[in-house]
This record gives structure tokens, sequence and C-alpha cells, in this order.
């Protein structure tokens, strides 16, 4: 299943990033994974080569859903992996994975 991403806005605010990015895990209590995407051209074969990175966000009112395009900015570390904290959840750029939403929508159960 791919996941749609935007581009990555990285800006900085007082010394810390803000990224934006998909939600596409929030299994965990009070904690989302967001993934961004990088795009750049290949210096030697110029071919546009895409990376992906993944990011465990702190969610502390659990308000982010999978497919939620969200800010999160850095922070101190929270806990191993957790070094990023939710600044909003876009409404107006709603982007869903449909068939994971659907199936969660009928009642299904995470897997």
């Amino acid at each position: 299943m791919s996941t749609i991403t935007p581009q990555v806005a990285v800006e900085r605010e007082n010394g810390k990033r803000t990224i934006v990015g998909v939600v596409t895990s929030d299994k965990m209590s009070k904690t989302i994974v967001v993934q961004t995407q990088f795009k750049f051209r290949h210096p030697v074969f110029s071919k546009v080569v895409v990376k992906r990175a993944k990011f465990k966000a702190h969610d502390e009112k659990n308000e982010a859903k999978i497919g939620d395009t969200v800010t999160i900015r850095e922070c101190r570390p929270l806990s191993r992996e957790k070094r990023w904290s939710l600044v909003r959840v876009h409404d107006d750029v709603k982007k869903v994975i449909p068939k994971r939403r659907a199936h969660l929508e009928q009642g299904g159960e995470k897997s």
C-alpha cells in the first residue's frame, strides 16, 4: 500500500525544526508516526530519487488520525525514539489512505 505524502516543508522556529508530513500510524497511546517525503535529483545519474523518513511524535490529545496531514516540531527527548511533538492537524488538506480509512470507519480492527 502506498501512502500519499506531501513534499516536506522544513522550517526553523526558535532554533527548532518544523516539518509537515502524513500520519501513517496512531496505534500507540499519545504517539503518532509521521512520514515525510524528500525528492532530489541524483548528482551522477540525474534521476529523481525519493527518500522517506518516519518520525515518532507526541500527540497529547490523540487528535491525529491515519491519513491526516500534520505539522510537528522538534522538542526534547520524550522517550527512546520520540523527539517531536504535534503542533497542529491540517483540516484543509486531509490526505487519506482510502482503503485503510474505509476499513477503520467500518469498525474493522487496526492491524
